[in-house]
């Protein structure tokens, strides 16, 4: 019975190899940003002369949406890949991010939701530019939406400190 058991604990570590085509489908996805990202880069560029500020401040904003999803799918890649699949061996690496070596999945939720209302501050901002063309209650949808994802970022950072906290009371007592 013991061996089946080592066997089946065994298959359901292994189990978490499941995921990397998830984390490679999210690669072909920042690749797709890049390319969104080139192409609007392009378009400002070809138009500098001939759009309006406003037109080039929504742009721009565009980009750096771009930027901050893609930020987010790094985040995600690469830690969910070292939290949940295996560690990467990067120690002597010149490059190694500060951020990967203090990782953990409620670190990763917290990093995620910052990122996501920083995103959606972008958005919100981009429809505050254009508002002539938005109607009222799109707006105040989306300004619900904000204050529920930086809510949700205070609120997860908020319980991952009481958590971390914790443990290290628990690790000092001992």
């Amino acid at each position: 019975m013991k061996r089946f058991e080592n066997l089946l604990e065994s298959v359901v570590f292994a189990s978490r190899w499941i995921q990397i085509p998830i984390y490679l489908g999210l690669m072909v996805s920042t690749m797709l940003y890049t390319y969104k990202f080139l192409l609007e880069l392009i378009y400002l560029c070809k138009t500098v002369n001939t759009i309006s500020a406003e037109v080039m401040m929504i742009g721009v904003l565009t980009l750096i949406d771009i930027s901050m999803v893609s930020n987010l799918l790094i985040m995600v890649i690469v830690g969910g890949y070292a939290t949940f699949v295996s560690k990467l061996d990067l120690n002597q690496h010149e490059d190694k991010p500060d951020w990967l070596e203090r990782i953990n999945p409620g670190t990763l939720k917290v990093k995620l939701a910052a990122a996501m209302a920083g995103i959606s501050g972008i958005h919100l901002l981009k429809s505050f530019i254009d508002i002539g063309h938005k109607q009222k209650e799109q707006v105040t949808i989306q300004i619900i939406i904000h204050l529920v994802f930086l809510i949700s970022a205070i609120m997860l950072a908020f319980t991952e400190k009481i958590l971390q906290d914790s443990h290290l009371e628990s690790e000092q007592k001992k």
